[in-house]
């Protein structure tokens, strides 16, 4: 026969046959510690998920900001004369010490040498055992030396101010704007510090590989974050040079443009200003967008996937530890429950009634996953705007800000409105601002991502349903809508065996009654008939009756096998870039391992067989659906096929 995957089928068999036994199995090893390991990754507890990977994000994100913060405790003095009558405003800036200058500049080159060592570290251009001890050393040196200028500066009531000075008395001295900045650049490398310091002891004690385990995205936000302020400190610079701003008022209004807030209290005023402020307020807001889109990427490819799989691994043990002597009730929730129809006791029947309780028990782990991110994502949202208004009503108590005004200006900010009926005043404040309006952007977009799942879903849902109870009646009529939405709300349903698909909202749609089931659904052994006969064109059926008549049996079985195989593996493969993902019912699932004669009971056959015997090919599609196909899958007990791999990659992986 000349059958297109012959040449290839023997070259590979060649191959095997060649290699060693003992390579083989090490090869095999290999691949099954990879697989294992990757689906350690998702079941380990989140603590290492935190330490292994979120520690090193944060750190390569805020590690750049707490540099930026260093460049502007540099850029100016940290002291202000204020005249007899005068207002910070109008105050004119006092030089620091030498000692000061040379502390802080110190500071700042073992800061950028720690974020050179991490960034090295996560394009695995440094080694783990070499950069981390820079990366935390460098971090807690510069943070010490930052708290000794801090301290030394406030130790005297003065701010280390001669007594004969005329800015000597209280009231003619304040603190500028690079004193907080220093503060709260001190503070970030010292968290920075410790988080890096979890990790390195994570990996110490084994819990995760001495390496970041980070996908292309995640390693290049560092660089990104640290793109944008470099362009937010460059621009400030220029902009503070045209305009005529002191520097540390300059990186304020570029802060202010970037983030697209608008106060107003700043904005150019000369012909080059304005000009240049058109490409500098897009660039600025196109390396945002990225910066954001990362974020995103973060919260969406390792946090949900995580969270999603610890949560599913508990509820998959509650749901089996639930199940009562008679297996009639299992509980997929803990205000759902789900029961066995009792009529089916043949054993396929039972492991398909299996199946679709722990897809249902993966519907709910996934469901109450996106409600919990919402919650904390509100939570973190609601403690940014409030913890900030409480923080501002303290830093501009001149200005005699209530608190609800604060709440009301930081609210307008978040929502970037910015109507500019208030505006920061104080050094302090200006200073604070940056700090909060960039904790504002990762926290508002996971914050409007949860939203999107749950309560933008939900309304989007209940939209739906009033119209087919309104305007846009469904074909099933009212009647059926108010059906469903009461099967919802009690979240108690029955698991009928067949082809049903479990509809959103955890509907299950009936199906009659259980009489007519053996004449309405196709039985396991149909599903496969039917998906073998779509293979069997007029060509291949054509050469395998001619093997057939030259008395050739195993050729003609083999040779089907391998097309069915590679005709399959080309699905599977455009299955895999499916977005979301495709999730595969309990027949196809049950059809790909028999195809890959993935069976328990395996055991029982002859070694010699190569073929199973259920994809022999029959002279006649009703006599191979009168043969019996008895697939046993463990799904109470392992749960491998509701891990957060795609499934399309779990059923070509799948373990012999």
């Amino acid at each position: 026969m000349n059958d297109p995957i012959d040449e290839p089928i023997k070259q590979a068999a060649d191959e095997v046959d060649s290699e060693s036994p003992e390579r083989r199995g090490q090869n095999s090893k290999r691949r099954d510690s990879g697989d294992l390991g990757e689906e350690r990754d998702y079941t380990n507890p989140n603590r290492y998920w935190f330490e292994s990977t979120a520690c090193p994000l944060i750190a390569g994100t805020f590690g750049p900001m707490a540099s930026a913060f260093s460049i502007c405790a540099l850029s100016s003095s940290w002291r202000v004369y204020i005249p007899p009558g005068g207002t910070v405003n109008n105050s004119t800036t006092i030089d620091d010490p030498k000692w000061l200058l040379a502390i802080n500049a110190v500071s700042l080159v073992l800061a950028l040498l720690a974020n050179g060592a991490l960034l090295l570290n996560m394009a695995h251009r440094l080694n783990f055992s070499i950069a981390q001890p820079i990366t935390i050393v460098g971090f807690i040196v510069s943070s010490g030396l930052l708290i000794a200028d801090l301290v030394a500066v406030t130790a005297s009531h003065t701010y280390q101010l001669p007594a004969s000075s005329p800015a000597a008395p209280a009231a003619h001295h304040a603190l500028t704007s690079a004193f907080y900045y220093a503060i709260m650049a001190a503070a970030i490398y010292l968290i920075i510090a410790f988080l890096m310091c979890l990790t390195v002891y994570g990996a110490w004690k084994g819990h995760y590989a001495r390496q970041f385990n980070l996908t292309a995205a995640q390693r290049t936000l560092m660089l990104q974050t640290m793109s944008f302020f470099t362009y937010l400190l460059l621009g400030a610079l220029v902009f503070s040079h045209i305009e005529k701003w002191e520097y540390l008022d300059a990186v304020y209004w570029a802060d202010v443009t970037l983030l697209t807030v608008g106060l107003g209290d700043y904005a150019p005023q000369t012909h080059t200003g304005r000009s240049l402020f058109i490409p500098y307020a897009i660039g600025g807001i196109v390396i945002l967008g990225l910066v954001v889109g990362s974020i995103r990427t973060l919260v969406l490819e390792r946090g949900q996937k995580k969270i999603s799989a610890r949560m599913m691994e508990k509820k998959r043990l509650r749901a089996v530890n639930s199940v009562g002597d008679g297996r009639q009730r299992i509980r997929v929730s803990r205000f759902q429950t789900m029961r066995f129809v009792e009529s089916y006791t043949n054993a396929a029947q039972k492991r398909e009634q299996e199946f679709k309780a722990m897809r249902r028990v993966q519907d709910c782990a996934e469901r109450d996953r996106k409600w919990v991110a919402l919650a904390v994502s509100t939570t973190a949202a609601f403690t940014l705007w409030l913890v900030g208004a409480a923080i501002f009503h303290v830093a501009e108590r001149d200005q005699g800000w209530t608190y609800f005004q604060t709440m009301y200006f930081t609210y307008e900010c978040l929502l970037t409105v910015g109507y500019g009926d208030f505006t920061p005043t104080a050094n302090s404040s200006k200073a604070f601002f940056i700090l909060w309006s960039l904790l504002a952007v990762p926290t508002l977009t996971i914050l409007i991502s949860d939203m999107g799942d749950t309560v933008v879903q939900l309304f989007s849902n209940a939209t739906e349903w009033i119209g087919s109870l309104t305007v846009l009646p469904s074909e099933q009529g009212i009647r059926s809508a108010l059906n469903e939405a009461w099967r919802t709300l009690t979240k108690t349903h029955p698991i009928h065996h067949g082809h049903h698909d479990l509809h959103p909202g955890g509907v299950t749609q009936t199906e009659g009654a259980e009489g007519d089931d053996e004449d309405k659904h196709l039985t396991m052994t149909d599903r496969i008939a039917d998906r073998m006969a779509k293979h069997l064109e007029a060509e291949e059926l054509e050469d395998a009756l001619t093997a057939e008549q030259a008395g050739d049996f195993e050729e003609r079985d083999i040779h089907f096998y391998n097309f069915l195989l590679a005709r399959e593996t080309q699905r599977l493969l455009k299955d895999l870039n499916a977005s979301p993902p495709k999730r595969y019912e309990w027949g196809e699932w049950e059809y790909f391992l028999k195809l890959m004669a993935n069976d328990a009971d395996a055991t029982d056959l002859n070694g010699d067989i190569l073929v199973p015997e259920e994809l022999r090919l029959p002279e006649t599609r009703e006599e191979w659906k009168k043969k019996h196909v008895d697939h046993r899958v463990d799904i109470g007990k392992t749960g491998s096929v509701f891990g957060e791999r795609v499934e399309g990659v779990k059923i070509v992986t799948v373990p012999d």
